[in-house]
């Protein structure tokens, strides 16, 4: 019982410590997507074949609902599947406003934000080169509005309550990750835990990539307080941050009515996380 209430109190104390540098972190990226997601969604769909070197770019800022747009354009052919690949692949969902909140140190933000730029900039021309499945513009797909109302993140609704939204459920879920961590770690020490996750580099890098595959914020939230914890090994995490592409995929299966082109983008995206993973881990 006191091992609970001690693993209760950390994490309650280690949430609300966050909170306030959590939303300033939100803040600031509800800003960035009202000044530039307009462009940056203009932009992918004008991109041509300079596609995934402009999906990977655009894919790292935090833009509500940016992933989505991006299968929803794949949808209707405006882009081409390295461009979704590249955008799927960049884009950060919780893991950004967390690194930012806990006060990482900047040059590891950019390095992993390296990491996922080269990545999903390098999958995307392999992909369009050996698929020749670039599509040229025929349609348009449903609006950003539409997407937003669907997926009910209130993008349209100003910055201040969308922000105080984000905030109150990723301290949610940042919390119910703390607490399981810290009573994981109480049951069998940290050295053990990392000891364990460490000597199965392989097993750790597909578990937590098919975690990412998740169509929700869930995985990466708990991927980065798990490696911000050191329970996590570097190649482990990124191999589950580069897959997880927020609600993207979600919307991709919903919108596109082709199930084996699904199966294949997201085959795709596993095993680029995979392999990035692998190699990570061994430099």
């Amino acid at each position: 019982m006191e091992l609970l209430w001690d693993a209760l109190t950390d994490a309650m104390g280690d949430t609300l410590k966050l909170i306030p540098f959590l939303f300033a972190a939100y803040l600031l990226m509800e800003y960035i997507e009202h000044r530039a997601a307009k462009k940056s969604r203009q932009l992918l769909a004008q991109a041509g074949r300079l596609g995934p070197l402009w999906g990977a770019a655009a894919g790292l800022f935090p833009q509500c609902g940016f992933s989505a747009a991006a299968a929803n354009f794949y949808t209707a052919r405006l882009i081409s599947r390295g461009t979704l690949i590249a955008v799927f692949l960049s884009t950060s969902d919780e893991m950004l406003p967390i690194l930012i909140s806990r006060a990482v140190s900047p040059s590891l933000i950019l390095r992993i934000l390296a990491i996922k730029f080269l990545m999903g900039m390098t999958a995307g021309f392999l992909v369009d080169a050996a698929g020749r499945h670039f599509h040229t513009v025929t349609g348009s797909g449903p609006q950003i509005h539409e997407l937003c109302e669907q997926e009910h993140c209130d993008c349209q609704a100003g910055i201040w309550m969308p922000a105080l939204r984000h905030t109150t459920s990723i301290a949610a879920f940042v919390f119910a990750a703390t607490l399981l961590l810290n009573i994981t770690i109480a049951l069998t020490g940290e050295d053990t835990l990392a000891a364990f996750l460490q000597s199965l580099p392989l097993l750790s890098v597909a578990l937590t990539a098919l975690a990412g595959l998740i169509p929700n914020c869930a995985p990466s939230v708990i991927m980065t307080e798990l490696y911000l914890q050191g329970a996590l090994s570097f190649g482990a995490a990124m191999a589950g941050l580069l897959v997880g592409a927020g609600t993207g995929l979600l919307i991709l299966f919903r919108m596109n009515r082709h199930p084996k082109e699904n199966l294949k983008i997201t085959a795709i995206l596993y095993g680029t996380g995979m392999a990035a993973g692998l190699l990570l881990e061994l430099f």
